[in-house]
């Protein structure tokens, strides 16, 4: 039976205006030295790269608006939402380009 959040293919292609992310690594340890919690008990970072986007969106006209991000684009994502997929024993999230809160520069 397939399940849909594990991909057993080597890339994946977002469709629409979907881009799929990478997250930011867990913070295990502060500048100061202090020990966070690992697990599930740990919050997920806020902050992720790029890996690749859709070809865009269709508005009612037809006209193609493509994605303002690009791959390797550093994006500040919301707390929660997001589909979490495994591409290649990778742990990935699709997200919808409005979904997405800022651009870092």
């Amino acid at each position: 039976m397939f399940r849909a959040t594990t991909l057993a293919a080597k890339a994946l292609a977002p469709m629409g205006d979907r881009i799929l992310i990478r997250r930011a690594a867990k913070e295990t340890q502060t500048a100061g030295g202090i020990f966070l919690p690992t697990g599930d008990a740990a919050k997920s970072p806020n902050e992720g790269e790029v890996v690749s986007t859709g070809p865009g969106i269709r508005d009612i006209s037809g006209v193609l608006h493509a994605p303002t991000l690009a791959k390797g684009d550093s994006v500040l994502l919301p707390e929660y939402g997001g589909m979490k997929i495994e591409v290649n024993k990778e742990e990935l999230y699709l997200f919808r380009e409005d979904d997405i809160l800022g651009k870092f520069e």
